[in-house]
């Protein structure tokens, strides 16, 4: 690990200015970046601290019926807050089924919509990648990548964004607050991940010295809270990474969809939102017959970026299997087993 400076500022626009200047990088709870450096990946410069800001650590029900979450609010004190949950299960479900209870204590809703891919040569050093090197050529391609993306890849780049908490957030138009050097500005979630494309060291759209704050989710979200489901495939039942993942929410009027959310997790650099399956379903008996042709609409314009065709089944079944579970009805509780396909459904349903 490389000699750096500790910043540690009392309002956001202290750490904007000290963000802003070159080398340097946010810390809020290092579950990733420390990670990084550690195996010399990261060497930032300088590491601005910002446990100490007040503000950034609460959520608020808005007057209009949405929610702000703070950019410092920990993944478990967000996916316990009852009142959340009630409201956003497939929300709280893609969260509780993340990483291990003792890194979800710790890491927070800004650095887990930011962490970095976990493909095994953007973090080994020895081999070449454009995401962390630009230039130097993409290691994943031809060799062992049957985890890597099937959709929206690129020559530059293979590899796929890890969060569980981005899926549902996208398939709910959770819209991002952002400070910096310019100014305050939002921007979708949906637009706020970018694909690799001919600049996959770019990640998202934050300029040098942005801090996202907030993620608000708005109201419209709630009208989904009767029939929403978050499903994750696994290679093992806890603390990994999902092979592919999805979330579905569903408004269901006099026996007709009325409204439809569906994204896609571990197929692409960024959470996957599948606007033409949504499309779709609309005025559709929720019906199994709709929700394999909707699966299939989803992953149409899938293809493998190496060993790994198995993905593009495999992510149908999941989004089809996601529907189902919507359809069926939230669960009251959630499962021993948050998010897995193998839990058995408690007790009665929500709402």
């Amino acid at each position: 690990m490389n000699r750096f400076d500790y910043v540690r500022p009392r309002t956001v626009a202290e750490a904007v200015a000290a963000g802003a200047q070159p080398g340097s990088a946010y810390l809020a709870a290092g579950t990733n970046l420390l990670d990084l450096m550690k195996i010399g990946v990261a060497r930032p410069a300088r590491l601005v601290d910002l446990n100490y800001l007040a503000g950034l650590d609460t959520i608020e029900e808005l007057p209009d019926g949405g929610v702000r979450i703070g950019a410092r609010v920990r993944n478990a004190d967000l996916a316990h807050d009852l009142a959340f949950r009630r409201r956003f299960p497939a929300v709280a479900e893609a969260l509780l089924s993340g990483a291990s209870g003792q890194l979800r204590n710790m890491a927070t809703t800004g650095g887990n919509l930011l962490q970095r891919t976990r493909c095994a040569y953007f973090q080994d050093t020895a081999s070449a990648c454009n995401k962390r090197a630009p230039g130097s050529g993409c290691d994943a391609h031809g060799r062992e990548n049957r985890l890597h993306a099937v959709l929206g890849w690129s020559k530059t780049c293979i590899a796929t964004h890890p969060s569980d908490f981005c899926v549902p957030l996208v398939a709910l138009d959770a819209i991002m607050e952002i400070e910096g050097p310019e100014g305050w500005r939002e921007v979708p979630l949906a637009d706020f991940h970018l694909l690799p494309d001919a600049t996959p060291e770019r990640e998202s759209v934050l300029a040098p010295g942005e801090l996202v704050v907030a993620l608000r989710l708005p109201p419209e979200a709630a009208g989904f809270a009767a029939h929403a489901r978050y499903v994750k495939l696994r290679e093992r039942t806890s603390f990994a990474f999902a092979v592919v993942s999805a979330a579905a929410c569903l408004r269901i009027q006099e026996g007709q969809i009325a409204a439809a959310r569906l994204a896609l997790g571990g197929v692409a650099a960024k959470p996957w939102r599948a606007r033409a399956a949504e499309a779709f379903l609309l005025g559709a008996a929720p019906a199994e017959a709709a929700f394999q042709q909707a699966a299939t609409i989803a992953l149409a314009e899938a293809r493998p970026s190496g060993d790994n065709t198995f993905k593009i089944e495999l992510a149908r079944r999941i989004a089809a299997r996601a529907l189902r579970l919507a359809a069926a009805g939230t669960p009251e509780r959630l499962p021993a087993l948050p998010a897995s396909p193998f839990a058995p459904l408690p007790g009665g349903l929500h709402g």
